[in-house]
């Protein structure tokens, strides 16, 4: 069983992002999953963004799962990104997003990608998961409410 930890690194934590809209916080998402890889952001924005037109990945309970697959991208790669005040992100229960889990997966790897998704919106289903990642008090803290949340999935 795939564990968050390995598809997540702290460095792909965003304690607070600075955008205002959709588009803003895909661009910001991107820019954590591709790092120092500038050519690769525009792809990965360009991916999220088009996932976004199909339908809002705003599962609700302020949380979103944007996602797509790339072919330059070599594994799954997660992003995990906060904006406290939230945004509008077209949820499905109209309430603004504060809580970003940005997924990236290789072209062929449906499977490995759809148990992903599966982790983590049953991850986010849990409301004290939720307030624990809102009241974390920085990345590194958030990054280890992930870990041990994601443990506990692999536990029961």
């Amino acid at each position: 069983m795939m564990q968050l930890s390995e598809i997540l690194t702290v460095e792909r934590v965003l304690a607070e992002m600075h955008a205002t809209s959709k588009k803003e916080a895909l661009a910001e998402l991107a820019a954590l999953i591709a790092g120092p890889r500038e050519e690769l952001r525009e792809e990965i924005r360009r991916v999220l963004l088009e996932r976004e037109k199909l339908a809002s990945t705003a599962i609700g309970d302020e949380v979103a799962i944007p996602h797509g697959k790339l072919a330059q991208v070599g594994s799954l790669v997660l992003a995990v990104g906060r904006r406290r005040k939230g945004l509008d992100f077209e949820s499905v229960d109209g309430k603004p997003t504060r809580l970003f889990f940005a997924l990236l997966a290789p072209e062929r790897a449906t499977g490995p990608h759809l148990k992903a998704l599966a982790r983590i919106s049953r991850l986010c289903k849990e409301p004290l998961f939720r307030s624990n990642l809102l009241a974390a008090e920085d990345a590194q803290e958030m990054f280890e409410v992930l870990l041990a949340e994601d443990a506990k999935l692999r536990v029961q």
